[in-house]
């Protein structure tokens, strides 16, 4: 499994520590972050996350700003992509098993490093469901992105 994780200022330690946890499992990592505290844009390091996961470079991505909202969203303007804010256990189960989510968004401002690395647990040992779900996701793809 390869994963790839990008961040903003914001999200520095919290990329770090799910970096190590990630390849203490043996995962690969494609880090688009920034590896300081300064601030910085956080579009600058979202879009090569999706573009990885787009051109199946990685299987999936880890996003972590402030809120997770602009990652999320600027992650959202790719096509193949679907980037699931998530601030809770039960939100990471959904996003895998019925959106199929190929992204996980982490606010690092909202929730504290030791919740945010069993949403990477949660989120990397949950599968998509399909069924019903199947024809949902299948229309979330527009002529826009």
């Amino acid at each position: 499994m390869k994963i790839a994780i990008g961040n903003d200022h914001a999200g520095t330690t919290y990329k770090f520590k799910i970096v190590e946890t990630l390849k203490n499992k043996g995962i690969e990592v494609l880090n688009f972050g920034t590896d300081n505290e300064e601030s910085m844009d956080y579009p600058d390091v979202i879009h090569p996350v999706a573009e990885a996961i787009e051109n199946g470079k990685a299987d999936f991505g880890i996003i972590i700003c402030g809120s997770g909202n602009g990652a999320a969203m600027t992650a959202n303007h790719h096509k193949k992509i679907r980037a699931a804010l998530c601030w809770n256990n039960e939100l990471v189960a959904l996003a895998r098993q019925h959106n199929d989510a190929n992204i996980l968004s982490i606010p690092a401002r909202y929730v504290s490093l030791e919740e945010a690395l069993e949403f990477v647990n949660i989120f990397l040992n949950t599968d998509f469901e399909g069924g019903r779900h199947q024809n949902r996701v299948n229309k979330i793809p527009t002529e826009n992105c």
